[in-house]
């Protein structure tokens, strides 16, 4: 395979002034990002939502095969067709899937089976990985790429997706019905794209309430060598 042609690496460094004004900047506004269930139905502008998306694609991937599609729900009606499968889902999770030390590590954030914001939030987008790729041989015949570290790679694009949104004054969560394979189906995905995740996107509805969560400290998450 022929390599790819370089290029000059664009960067300016930085004065350590701002590099310290950067990170806290950065750090005071990513801080205060949450996972919200209750959405209100105000509107949020395509725009935005296509900016989040393109900030999202330029993560890094795997061999640069970038192995994620977006797929952004506005529509009503299909955003309660996912409801109702999420739903279906959800219900038989907690009744009877959930083992006794989950249903433990979910009581006290408060979770059920029921699932508002598909409906109350204006877009949903899911996120799908590319589980291998698709192409075309030169007869015509189908044939699969194969990926690699995929998961990472759609790991780190959501990364860069939620940060985008809470940069953008926006709420999200993220969620992951399970199993998730009915939005394959409702989404018109092909048999390569598997669902990663569901992140409701809006702003918080008037009241909005959230638990009272504590993070590990930098000394709990940080090893120095």
């Amino acid at each position: 395979m022929i390599p790819l042609p370089r290029e000059p690496l664009r960067y300016t460094r930085p004065r350590p002034d701002e590099q310290d004004r950067a990170a806290a900047e950065f750090r005071d506004r990513l801080v205060t990002r949450r996972s919200v269930r209750d959405f209100s139905t105000d509107p949020v502008s395509w725009h935005l939502i296509e900016q989040a998306i393109a900030i999202a694609g330029y993560a890094p991937s795997g061999a640069n095969q970038q192995p994620w599609t977006f797929v952004a729900v506005g529509d009503p009606a299909l955003r309660a067709a996912m409801r109702e499968a999420a739903e279906a889902e959800e219900r038989e999770t907690y009744s009877r899937r959930l083992t006794p030390a989950w249903r433990a590590a979910l009581e006290p954030i408060g979770t059920d089976w029921q699932k508002p914001h598909f409906t109350e939030a204006p877009w949903v987008i899911v996120v799908f990985e590319q589980v291998y790729g698709l192409t075309t041989t030169s007869d015509g015949t189908p044939d699969k790429i194969t990926h690699y570290y995929t998961k990472e790679s759609v790991g780190i694009a959501v990364g860069f997706l939620l940060a985008a949104l809470h940069w953008m004054g926006l709420a999200t969560l993220t969620h992951t019905p399970s199993p998730m394979g009915f939005l394959n189906q409702l989404l018109d995905r092909p048999a390569n794209e598997r669902p990663y995740v569901v992140i409701p996107i809006g702003y918080p509805a008037p009241g909005c309430q959230v638990p009272q969560l504590t993070k590990k400290s930098l000394a709990d998450i940080l090893i120095q060598r």
